[in-house]
C-alpha cells in the first residue's frame, strides 16, 4: 500500500474556505458528498475543521465505544458506496476484546473491526435546523466506517465530557493516508477442491462459519456462490431487492437488514414499513431505521441457505457491479431459534417468481 501524508497547513485553510461556500450554497450538504465534489478524503475535509468546529480524538476507541450507553438515544449510521444504514438506540452492551468489538442490543447492533480504525472526529455542523453533532471514525485510506449522531434525547452533558476525555494531545499531526486494497487473494475454480467445497457447505452448523469457509478455500464470496450449485445459491433478478422489502413491509414480518463496510457491520432487527423510491434510491424511512440504496448499482443478487443447527436459514445478498457486497437480508431470528416461517415463504416466492 502507499503512504502519503496530508496536507494540514496552507491547503487546509483554503480547503476550509471552499467547504463553507458550499455549505452555503448547500445547507445541510454531507461531509461525504462534499468531499466527493472538493476532490478530497472525507477524513482531510473533517480534519480541516480542527480549532473551529472539530475536536480530533485520540484513538481509543474501545473507551469511546464503552462510554456510548451514558450518552443514551443516539443515531448509527453506517455505509459503503451504494447503501446507507442508519439506525437510532441506545448502546446497551459493549464488548471489546483486542480488535474486535461487539454492541449487542435490540436496537444498537454492530459489529466492529477496530484495527480498520485509524482517525476520529468530534464535529460540529450549524444547520437551519440547529446543531448537527456527531463523532466520525475513518479508516486508514480516509474514508468514513462508522458515524454517531447525537439526537434530541441524547444526554448532552454525557456527550461533551465523552469529546473532552476523549480530546487528542496532538490535534495537528498530520494524516497519513494509504492506499487500501480490499480484494482478498483468491484461488482459481480449477485450483479449488470443490467436492470438500461442497461438503463442508453442507455440514456447517453455524452461519458465522461461512467466513471460514471462504477463506481456507480462498473463495471469494460470489465466486463460492457460483460453485455452490443451485441447492444452496441462486441468482435472482435485480428487482427482487424492491420485492423483498416491499414483501416484507406488506406481510408485516420482521427482517434482519446488514450493511457493512471495512470497519463495521450494522444491524437492523424489525419491521420495515414506510418505503418510498426517490430517484436511484429505495428507502426505508421509518422512526427508528432508515434505509437508503442505491437500485441502479445493483450487479448480482443471489438467494443463498446455509445450514445450521437449528435449520436452514435462508438469506438474499445484493452485491453491487465490481462485485462488492451492498448489504444482507434475513429473517429476524436468534441463535437457537427455527427460521420463521413467513421469512422462508417470502425467499420462496421470490425465487419462484425468478424461475
Amino acid at each position: 500500500m502507499s503512504v502519503s501524508a496530508t496536507r494540514l497547513a496552507g491547503s487546509c485553510k483554503d480547503l476550509r474556505i471552499a467547504w463553507q461556500a458550499l455549505a452555503d450554497n448547500r445547507p445541510g450538504i454531507r461531509y461525504r458528498e462534499a468531499a466527493d465534489e472538493l476532490g478530497v478524503s472525507e477524513v482531510e475535509l473533517v480534519a480541516c475543521g480542527c480549532g473551529e468546529d472539530t475536536i480530533r480524538l485520540r484513538d481509543d476507541w474501545a473507551g469511546i465505544l464503552e462510554r456510548m450507553p451514558k450518552i443514551g438515544r443516539v443515531m448509527c449510521l453506517t455505509r459503503n458506496d451504494s447503501v446507507v444504514h442508519e439506525r437510532y438506540g441506545c448502546f446497551e452492551d459493549v464488548s471489546i476484546n483486542g480488535g474486535m468489538g461487539l454492541v449487542l442490543g435490540p436496537d444498537i447492533d454492530l459489529r466492529l473491526f477496530l484495527r480498520q480504525w485509524r482517525y476520529g472526529f468530534a464535529t460540529t455542523q450549524s444547520l437551519p435546523s440547529g446543531q448537527r453533532n456527531s463523532l466520525q471514525f475513518f479508516d486508514a485510506s480516509g474514508r468514513a466506517v462508522f458515524k454517531i449522531y447525537a439526537v434530541k434525547e441524547s444526554h448532552m452533558e454525557a456527550w461533551q465530557n465523552l469529546v473532552f476525555d476523549f480530546a487528542s494531545g496532538d490535534p495537528q499531526s498530520p494524516l497519513q493516508l494509504e492506499t487500501v486494497h480490499n480484494k482478498a487473494v483468491t484461488a482459481g475454480d480449477a485450483e479449488i477442491d470443490q467436492v470438500a467445497f461442497r461438503s463442508e457447505w453442507a455440514a456447517m452448523t453455524d452461519t458465522h462459519q461461512f467466513t471460514g469457509l471462504l477463506s481456507r478455500h480462498k473463495l471469494g464470496r460470489l465466486q463460492a456462490l457460483r460453485l455452490i450449485g443451485e441447492d444452496y445459491a441462486r441468482p435472482l433478478p435485480a428487482q427482487s431487492v424492491s420485492r423483498l422489502l416491499e414483501g416484507a413491509a406488506s406481510s408485516g414480518q420482521p427482517i434482519m437488514v446488514f450493511v457493512g463496510n471495512r470497519g463495521t457491520i450494522q444491524i437492523h432487527s424489525g419491521m420495515v414499513e414506510n418505503l418510498r423510491r426517490m430517484g436511484p434510491w429505495f428507502n426505508v424511512l421509518d422512526p427508528d431505521f432508515n434505509l437508503h440504496l442505491r437500485e441502479d448499482h445493483v450487479g448480482q443478487v443471489w438467494w443463498v441457505r446455509k445450514p445450521t443447527e437449528d435449520g436452514d436459514v435462508n438469506s438474499v445478498e445484493v452485491y453491487d457491479r465490481n462485485g462488492e457486497l451492498m448489504v444482507q437480508f434475513f429473517g429476524t431470528r436468534k441463535p437457537g431459534v427455527p427460521e420463521r416461517d413467513d421469512w422462508r415463504n417470502l425467499t420462496r416466492e421470490l425465487l419462484a417468481e425468478a424461475a
